[in-house]
């Protein structure tokens, strides 16, 4: 099976060779909330995303992914951050590619939908907030969930 790897500031890193401008949403529910994932590609728990698609707009993507990935329809309601670190590289077994981070984080709320897996989320759940650190994530999904738990109402650009 093919597989993600993330390095950060790692001198083992493939060197990137290529960008590609993607999304995340942190969406929370009436209870207030995160719908995470456990990516199937790499076992690690996330916040749903992926690539943005010629012809989509950043939200669209963002709905598209979310509904794709967790069975979980949302709307768009705000900017968490930019995150555009060149000491993040992902590598992609299936293909070799080597990509430099480049994700653009939004918050959404759920409006409908049961959390169902996908090809991409072996498992997917709301999580209490209190219980993000107890799971298994990468590093740069641990910090774009913290800065959005932080709750400054300020945008984190990086």
């Amino acid at each position: 099976m093919a597989k993600r790897i993330d390095y950060y500031d790692d001198p083992d890193a493939p060197a990137p060779n290529s960008l590609v401008p993607s999304v995340n949403v942190i969406v929370t529910n009436a209870a207030g909330e995160l719908l995470m994932i456990r990516r199937t590609d790499n076992d690690n728990w996330a916040v749903p995303g992926g690539a943005i698609d010629l012809g989509e707009s950043i939200p669209q993507a963002a709905i598209r992914e979310t509904l794709e990935e967790t069975g979980i329809v949302c709307e768009i309601t705000g900017l968490a951050g930019t995150y555009s670190d060149p000491r993040h590289v992902i590598l992609y077994t299936s293909n070799g590619e080597a990509r430099q981070e480049f994700s653009i984080v939004l918050t959404g709320q759920a409006v409908s939908g049961e959390p169902t897996p996908s090809s991409e989320s072996r498992e997917v759940r709301w999580v209490h907030h209190s219980q993000v650190a107890e799971l298994q994530m990468d590093k740069s999904m641990r910090m774009r969930i913290e800065h959005f738990l932080a709750g400054t109402g300020l945008p984190y650009i990086g």
